[in-house]
């Protein structure tokens, strides 16, 4: 059966394009469904990644039957502070057939080569805030909303196009203990004593709210030199403090503020939602909303979305106060693990903070590149 690649024009065929993974990871026990409006939101065009990204989508059919999928991204800004000419693929599945593999990527390629682009690398997203990195290590792991899964063939198909590793990110699970580690106390009460720091109080999430806008703007200054980063606008802020600040819970946050009622360091965390999706099959309705409320209440996973802080408070015990405040919550809360979000290994600092800890690594990602012939 012949092989034919089609671009997508509307958002009708951006729903096939998002359904894709539904059929290939049926009844897969650790795949971890994404929400398909919150996709779509995302994928769209005239999205806020729009302002200074350019995407196209590709579907792969074998008769009538779609057999693959990948988004060609080219993120100007990324390429302009990294002074780098790549184009991106992200949000890429396909079966195991090397044929379909290879004539995705070629989509991605031939558009590269139009816009004089040198290379090509991913998976990536738009952002830093989308899911990124292939799966290398850790297939019997349970994976999460705001991280990659796929076949472990996926692996042998990179290497025979002709990738190499760029750089990996690792995800670390940890049991939790039922004090939280002396040194951790210690420097978290110099931060307090030194450096007048304490952790935001929030009784209520409007007012966290009020500082999701200066988080986020600490973010973009503690993730700037990390791979590939590019700020986000005004636009994506707001987007991502639509969709996530409404239901979080403000225990499972740290947000640390200095005298000056800025936000230096960041600890974002939430009960996992895996289990819940996959029983939703990315819809919210009927019953989707459901199995989301009962997983914020459950109290066996604990999830590390986002944790950073400015590069001025590095020494000044800033982050001691983000794990300080997060592990007694998590103790209080009766959660029995947490994990990590991905870390670059080559990030000794951030990774430096589990030997503190009872752990072990969880799962492990890579990004790949390769020139464009």
């Amino acid at each position: 059966m012949s092989l034919t690649i089609c671009e997508l024009k509307t958002v009708k065929e951006l729903k096939k394009f998002v359904r894709f993974p539904f059929e290939l990871y049926k009844n897969n026990p650790y795949w971890c469904p994404p929400l398909i409006h919150s996709e779509i939101d995302t994928l769209k065009w005239g999205s806020p990644s729009f302002d200074y990204c350019d995407a196209r989508y590709f579907l792969a059919y074998k008769g009538n039957k779609i057999v693959g999928r990948v988004a060609a991204i080219v993120s100007h800004k990324a390429n302009e502070l990294w002074d780098e000419k790549r184009i991106r693929f992200g949000w890429i599945d396909f079966i195991d057939d090397i044929e379909v593999s290879h004539a995705l990527i070629t989509e991605v390629e031939k558009w590269g080569k139009e816009l004089e682009l040198t290379e090509i690398h991913g998976p990536l997203g738009f952002t830093d805030m989308d899911n990124e990195g292939m799966l290398i290590e850790g297939f019997n792991e349970m994976s999460n909303v705001f991280s990659i899964y796929n076949y472990p063939y996926y692996v042998k198909h990179m290497e025979q196009l002709g990738f190499k590793k760029d750089v990996d990110w690792v995800q670390n699970i940890f049991t939790i203990q039922q004090s939280i580690h002396p040194l951790v106390k210690r420097i978290a009460q110099l931060a307090r004593e030194r450096h007048q720091l304490h952790v935001l109080q929030a009784r209520s999430k409007k007012e966290l709210l009020h500082y999701g806008q200066k988080m986020f703007q600490s973010l973009n200054i503690c993730f700037r030199k990390l791979y590939g980063f590019v700020p986000l606008s005004e636009r994506q802020i707001k987007s991502y403090i639509d969709q996530y600040f409404g239901f979080v819970n403000p225990k499972l946050i740290a947000l640390v503020i200095n005298p000056n009622d800025e936000v230096v360091a960041f600890g974002v965390s939430m009960p996992s939602l895996t289990h819940a999706l996959q029983k939703a099959q990315g819809k919210i309705f009927p019953f989707g909303w459901w199995h989301l409320l009962k997983a914020l209440k459950q109290r066996e996973i604990v999830e590390m979305y986002l944790i950073g802080t400015l590069p001025e408070y590095q020494t000044k015990g800033a982050i001691a106060l983000v794990f300080e405040h997060l592990m007694k919550a998590y103790i209080e809360e009766e959660f029995k693990y947490a994990i990590s979000g991905p870390q670059l290994e080559e990030n000794i600092k951030a990774l430096s903070i589990w030997k503190h800890f009872e752990h072990r690594q969880h799962l492990l990602r890579r990004c790949w590149v390769k020139p464009i012939d």
